[in-house]
């Protein structure tokens, strides 16, 4: 359940899940330090469920039916698999949110209530990106739900309370308190995730992380952990998205989200100094999708982005997240900067297709020493399809790269082709020996715009 999410954190990231409550959001006061928490645990847990899952996996072979004393064992049986999760109902209609990973590829799934009552449900819709699905039951009488709170009213230091069915312990209840807002733990393209020490386990994902004023605040969906239990760190997918994803999965099935048409990379110092801009921050423009909304705007590779929709732009992470939160159709302005040169620009936001890869940050090359060590030459003919080259491009070949070289450590490989150096448009590998020259008298970085297998990034190589 998400295992090993993030391998820069010591230990795995394992899944924990959570339901959550509809209705109307509640201002959020100061909170009172309560005695108890008796009273909101009373009143939700009937809202509380565990969800258990079967997947039938067919033709596996295991290990005994290679070593079988009767020979060949015959045709590989369907093998069964179970799950555990939690969930909470949302409203009295019998809709239920979970996590994505809690009910993907089930064959069939139940869900258990506080009086043991099961009863099977259907999968309305799921979104990987966030990791939320919505699952549907027949409506029982008087059938208790949750409500939606402000997640982004909800500062570190205040009260939380998790509920749900940790090692299929059906209504267990721990408290702790926020201890973080807006955590990337990379386990997804829109992390944005509440942090709380409140206890959560394998089998709390999908469950609901509660205020003090018994609200649903966040789903819980992964911890931090160096051996399978709670250490005291886990993650909940904030309300603010998971009502929306919830409210689009239950009126359409589908997820609409905002679309730009770039693919991003990270500013480092090199890149920042060769593009001649100051700081890192912002969204580097590695390569611009034809005929969308980024290019109907103008936007070209090697510019930085650096506001969004009226926000400031630190990171990729910033403009995935902004991005897709826009609903498609939307006019919008962003701020980019080329060359040193800030100008405010209108886009109206695209739709992004469910099945399109997430945009993501490029791997950031690191610099090195020691000379360029590139091996180039014309792009041969024979092999234009196989690199994925669109029609009409030019540039060089990366035919060989020099071990513990400056190409080498900054991550070039064999078969990349090199489209501009120092924006200068490539055509023959004299042209790029010239803008290395330049850069090395003028002690600055030389910025490579490269072309591998039909995806586009920048890299700042400079001399140590």
């Amino acid at each position: 359940m998400f295992l090993g999410l993030n391998k820069k954190l010591c230990a795995g990231l394992i899944a924990a899940i959570l339901i959550f409550p509809a209705g109307g959001l509640a201002p959020v006061a100061a909170q009172e330090i309560p005695n108890d928490f008796t009273a909101i645990v009373r009143q939700k847990i009937p809202a509380v469920v565990a969800i258990t899952t079967r997947q039938i996996i067919q033709g596996q072979t295991t290990l005994d039916d290679f070593f079988s004393p009767f020979g060949n064992p015959g045709p590989a049986q369907p093998q069964v698999r179970e799950a555990l999760g939690s969930g909470f109902v949302i409203n009295p209609q019998g809709y239920i949110v979970t996590n994505n990973h809690v009910v993907a590829d089930a064959t069939e799934i139940h869900v258990v209530f506080s009086d043991k009552e099961t009863l099977p449900a259907r999968l309305v819709g799921r979104d990987p990106g966030t990791d939320i699905a919505v699952l549907k039951v027949d409506p029982r009488p008087n059938m208790t739900t949750t409500a939606w709170g402000d997640s982004d009213a909800v500062q570190p230091g205040a009260w939380t309370i998790a509920i749900g069915s940790p090692f299929g312990l059906g209504g267990s209840v721990t408290v702790g308190v926020l201890s973080a807002r807006s955590r990337d733990i990379q386990a997804g393209p829109y992390d944005d995730f509440l942090q709380t020490d409140a206890s959560i386990n394998r089998g709390n994902s999908g469950g609901p992380l509660f205020n003090a004023r018994g609200e649903v605040i966040g789903v819980n969906t992964a911890i931090v952990s160096p051996s399978g239990g709670s250490i005291g760190i886990g993650f909940a997918i904030p309300s603010r998205t998971a009502r929306n994803v919830v409210d689009q999965l239950i009126r359409t099935g589908r997820i609409e989200r905002g679309f730009i048409g770039v693919r991003l990379q990270e500013i480092t110092p090199p890149i920042a100094e060769a593009l001649g801009v100051s700081g890192s921050k912002g969204a580097l423009v590695a390569s611009v999708e034809p005929g969308g909304p980024a290019d109907k705007a103008g936007i070209q590779a090697g510019d930085v982005i650096t506001r969004f929709n009226g926000k400031d732009i630190q990171s990729v992470h910033d403009l995935t997240l902004a991005a897709a939160s826009q609903k498609p159709g939307t006019k919008t302005t962003l701020t980019r900067n080329r060359r040193g040169s800030q100008q405010e620009i209108a886009l109206t936001v695209g739709q992004r297709d469910d099945e399109e890869v997430q945009t993501g940050a490029v791997p950031n090359p690191q610099a090195a020493d020691a000379r360029l060590g590139l091996s180039l030459s014309p792009i041969p003919d024979e092999a234009r399809q196989q690199l994925r080259l669109q029609p009409g491009t030019t540039g060089v070949f990366v035919q060989d790269v020099a071990p513990n070289s400056l190409a080498a450590t900054n991550g070039f490989r064999p078969g990349d082709v090199i489209v501009s150096a120092n924006n200068r448009n490539v055509t023959q590998p004299s042209d790029v020996q010239e803008e290395w020259a330049k850069s090395r008298q003028r002690n600055k970085p030389l910025l490579l715009r490269i072309d591998r297998q039909g995806q586009s990034l920048f890299v700042a190589v400079a001399r140590s």
